[in-house]
C-alpha cells in the first residue's frame, strides 16, 4: 500500500472485521483512542467509539458508519488481504 488508508477506509475495514468476527470491539476502541490523540479536531464518532464498552459490538458498528470520507477500495482490499 503506497499511502496510509484514510479514516473512512479504516472504518470500513473495522466494520467488516467486526461483522465477520475477525476483529473485537476492543481493537476498534483502541484505534479510536489513537485517532483522538492524533486528530487535529475531534469528531463525535471518535468519542462515541472511544467510550463504548468492549462488549458493545453493535454500538461500535453503529458509530463506525458515521465516519465520513471517501472509501479507497484498493487500500481496503490490501487491508483485508493482510488480515488473512
Amino acid at each position: 500500500m503506497s499511502t496510509t488508508p484514510n479514516l473512512r477506509t479504516l472504518a470500513e475495514f473495522y466494520i467488516r472485521g467486526l461483522t465477520e468476527g475477525a476483529i473485537n470491539a476492543s481493537d476498534v476502541i483502541k484505534w479510536a483512542d489513537e485517532v483522538i490523540i492524533a486528530a487535529p479536531k475531534t469528531e463525535d464518532w471518535m468519542i462515541e467509539i472511544s467510550t463504548c464498552g468492549e462488549d458493545d459490538r453493535m454500538a461500535v458498528l453503529h458509530h463506525l458508519h458515521a465516519v465520513q470520507g471517501t472509501l479507497d477500495e484498493a487500500a481496503l482490499a490490501t487491508l483485508l488481504e493482510s488480515r488473512k
